[in-house]
């Protein structure tokens, strides 16, 4: 008896001295910033109307100079820019929080892009199409920050989260005229959406309501809501009869770089107003508060997934002569 009470105690010790060891559980990181009042803002979201979540991620640790470039008060003017701009096409804001905490800093900086996995667009299919072969793949660091950042939680892919980071590159590659020498590029976004006609399925699906901000527009307040129509509309730069290409600059709609601040509607405007309200993002509350989603996309999330039904144009490649 004497020798199993000796071992019994032995155990327990060394099961003691196991749970010592163990990390201890950190509580989250991120707390709600008390000087927005989130109630507010919500106002005037309405019960049965078409709605989104989102959520506002802005670390306390940021760099000075970044917080002076990109506060969170111009997020939130952005933000309440982009509630106008919606509200006109019959979509509801919803503001779930913002919130603030420390932020490990080698993720202040990413570049998402994993480039062993990218190519050159070879042009005898249109962007879209070209998508479907090609998806664009996250790099580890970015996927690792993203899944750090944003916490778990049961309606993750149906939530979009705007996360502002001081640093975000985006590879692509450039052509000569004949489309023989390509270069690669890499460009410091001021918003990414990460948006499902060109990443289908490689973003896990916890994290796909992904958009970062590294840069804040303080004259049109414009960068929340274009990344958002990447999102909810899932389109690229794109107005009327102009399709798709990486960056498209004119005063059009809001998702062309430009004053525009429209959301059309119709095969002349490309369907934007139509497939913003087919969004997997977007839902119903019922009288009891329950959420009533949107049909989720049924291949994968690209630009003609059949979820949109006839709402897709089609369009050309640009090839280049050699």
């Amino acid at each position: 008896m004497r020798k199993l009470i000796t071992s019994m105690i032995a155990c327990a010790v060394a099961l003691g001295a196991m749970i010592v060891s163990l990390p201890a559980v950190a509580h989250d990181a991120w707390q709600e910033v008390k000087s927005i009042d989130v109630r507010a803002i919500n106002k005037d979201v309405k019960p049965g109307k078409p709605t989104v979540d989102i959520g506002i991620y802005y670390a306390a640790n940021f760099d000075e100079k970044f917080v002076e470039a990109v506060p969170l008060s111009g997020i939130m003017k952005e933000f309440m820019q982009a509630k106008k701009i919606y509200s006109k096409a019959g979509v509801q804001l919803n503001l779930l929080w913002v919130k603030s905490g420390e932020l490990d800093p080698k993720y202040f900086s990413l570049q998402v892009s994993n480039l062993q996995a990218s190519k050159p667009d070879d042009g005898y299919l249109n962007m879209y199409k070209e998508a479907v072969r090609q998806p664009n793949i996250l790099s580890d660091h970015a996927q690792s920050a993203f899944e750090t950042i944003i916490e778990p939680d049961e309606n993750n892919n149906r939530t979009l989260y705007l996360i502002a980071l001081q640093g975000v590159y985006m590879h692509y590659y450039d052509g000569d005229e004949k489309g023989r020498n390509w270069n690669s590029t890499l460009v410091r976004t001021g918003g990414l959406s990460f948006p499902s006609y060109m990443h289908g399925s490689t973003i896990p699906n916890r994290i796909r309501g992904v958009i970062t901000l590294s840069r804040y527009d303080d004259k049109n307040h414009k960068i929340i809501a274009h990344e958002l129509g990447h999102k909810l509309m899932n389109v690229s730069h794109e107005y009327k009869s102009v399709s798709p290409q990486h960056e498209i600059r004119m005063n059009g709609g809001l998702m062309v770089y430009g004053t525009g601040l429209e959301i059309p509607s119709g095969a002349e405007g490309r369907w934007h107003k139509e497939r913003l309200h087919l969004s997997p993002y977007l839902y119903r509350a019922d009288k009891n508060g329950n959420r009533v989603w949107n049909e989720d996309y049924k291949e994968e999330g690209f630009y003609y997934d059949s979820l949109y039904g006839d709402k897709v144009v089609q369009f050309e490649g640009q090839r280049k002569k050699r």
